[in-house]
């Protein structure tokens, strides 16, 4: 049995292996019903490896698949979800079918396109996606209507729109054609249609809208509708060993 720092915390195995909600398995393990090798535990902190054997309630639980990221190219008019009701294309209808069921790390609206990364590991997706855990999101913005870049600077303390407070926002005037722009953004937040709200309170139109890069992983020449399994060693060395081994990069089935 386990306890050392190379391990992966229980409860976030446990919720790696799809039994609820990492809250909901620090509960499975304060209550007693968790076990690694016959062998009852009472603290979620307690941390396990590939060989230890984990049950809750007596069972056996089977280990979870190596976790995997994928990069996909969403093209405008998909949506980020698994069914609509006006019968639009979904994301997941393009992807599941080529890699099983997956979940993403946060979402792009309907008129956005550009990089989404894809997971089997829905705990990693939603470390990712925390503002606090510092992945910047870069797009190349179009919009029409007069825009400098001292109006761009002003946004970098953040700015409040409609009561919404949005965080700083990092942008960069990059060519000017008419009445038409393309700026460079990049936030640590990602709000419901931040980017087209603000630009819409500097008095300006999003005409086109692509994000380029999450963190360090890139859109690059990847094509619309396109898939790319991101190396585990790139993983790795992006989110540092302590972040890989809690979350399974690497880990194979036992």
């Amino acid at each position: 049995m386990s306890n050392n720092d190379a391990g992966t915390r229980i409860a976030a195995y446990l919720a790696r292996c799809g039994l609820g909600s990492r809250r909901a398995c620090e509960t499975f393990v304060t209550d007693g019903r968790v076990s690694v090798n016959g062998q009852p535990i009472a603290h979620p902190s307690f941390k396990v490896v590939a060989s230890d054997q984990i049950a809750l309630d007596g069972e056996v639980i089977k280990a979870p698949e190596e976790t995997r990221v994928w990069r996909y190219h969403k093209a405008s008019g998909v949506i980020c979800t698994r069914s609509d009701p006006q019968d639009r294309t979904t994301l997941f209808a393009n992807v599941e079918p080529r890699l099983g069921h997956v979940v993403s790390v946060g979402r792009l609206d309907l008129n956005t396109e550009g990089l989404i990364l894809l997971t089997n590991n829905g705990a990693l997706a939603r470390h990712l996606e925390l503002p606090a855990n510092g992945w910047v999101r870069r797009y190349r913005v179009r919009v029409y209507g007069r825009i400098t870049q001292r109006m761009l600077d002003g946004l970098r303390g953040g700015v409040t729109v409609d009561g919404i407070e949005y965080g700083p926002v990092n942008s960069m005037l990059e060519a000017q054609q008419g009445a038409n722009s393309w700026v460079a953004v990049g936030i640590k937040e990602g709000k419901n249609r931040e980017i087209r709200r603000i630009f819409e309170h500097l008095g300006c139109k999003v005409s086109r809208l692509i994000r380029v890069s999450y963190g360090a992983f890139q859109l690059g020449k990847l094509p619309v509708d396109g898939l790319e399994e991101i190396p585990a060693k790139m993983l790795r060395e992006q989110f540092g060993e302590k972040t890989a081994q809690e979350f399974g990069i690497g880990a194979k089935r036992r």
